[in-house]
């Protein structure tokens, strides 16, 4: 695989799982998951259950496992050497480590936005939304054109970028480079958006306009967000899974995690006393 085929969603058709079947079941359905980098072990004995068609932050503090284990979701793990894993995920059901199932099917389900915006310098605005259709076969004029204003108009862009979508990519500003590269993974349609940490590295302002788009697309696609910031997972989530060193110590709606927990080591880090 290459490098551009491990870093999109790739989906050129329509993956058009029954919607009836899938609102009865979770997105993802993890049990007893287990990571390792080498001997290094990063997440042990996951086991949660992630509702369809909300927002669902992962915190927690540095280094305790939340881009480990969101970037499970997709096999994104698998283009690193050294990487093992045990356990199991389901994606509405079916396992996403099962021999018959390639990680390039998976990853065309489940979309990922990286914590470093990463348009492809060569390409201009229209051919970073358009990359992942055309490396599936997607040929057709009115079927480009009509996706790609869809995702820039779904990533909240288009009105900023539709008289020069010949410009490249690396042009546009950090926060625009951010909303870009969502439109690159909404243009394949997945069912699942994971965004890892998206506004670290973004202005008051354009963490705005994410947070916004995130509100946005909640009814449209089920979101995984990993946020070192706590008032973000407080503004943008549904649920709040709380990770610590490589476990999950509690998973709940928002609300109760910032407001009841039942874990004292949730309750002291959402208070700020550590992390």
């Amino acid at each position: 695989m290459n490098v551009i085929e491990s870093l999109i969603s790739m989906d050129a058709k329509s993956l058009n799982v029954k919607n009836n079947v899938k609102t009865k079941l979770p997105v993802f359905e993890i049990r007893n998951f287990k990571l390792w980098y080498n001997t290094f072990q990063a997440l042990n004995d996951v086991s949660i259950d992630i509702s369809a068609n909300l927002v669902t932050a992962i915190i927690g503090p540095s280094g305790c496992g939340k881009s480990s284990f969101i970037r499970s979701l997709n096999r994104m793990h698998e283009v690193n050497p050294g990487t093992r894993m045990d356990g199991s995920i389901k994606l509405f059901g079916e396992d996403i480590f099962s021999n018959k199932i390639e990680a390039a099917y998976i990853r065309r389900r489940v979309g990922m936005v990286f914590q470093k915006s990463n348009p492809f310098p060569t390409m201009s605005i229209a051919e970073n939304v358009l990359v992942g259709l055309r490396l599936n076969g997607i040929t057709k004029k009115a079927i480009l054109k009509q996706r790609l204003e869809e995702s820039l108009r779904l990533a909240a862009l288009w009105d900023e970028v539709k008289d020069f979508l010949d410009r490249p990519g690396v042009s546009l500003s950090g926060g625009q480079q951010q909303r870009l590269c969502i439109a690159r993974a909404l243009a394949v349609q997945p069912e699942v958006l994971l965004m890892d940490e998206p506004c670290s590295s973004l202005d008051p302002i354009a963490t705005m306009k994410i947070e916004e788009l995130i509100q946005t697309l909640r009814d449209k696609i089920s979101i995984v967000i990993v946020t070192h910031n706590m008032q973000q997972a407080a503004r943008c989530s549904d649920r709040t899974a709380f990770f610590y060193m490589g476990r999950l110590i509690e998973y709940s709606d928002t609300r109760t995690i910032f407001t009841h927990p039942l874990n004292p080591q949730t309750e002291q880090y959402v208070s700020g006393r550590f992390g």
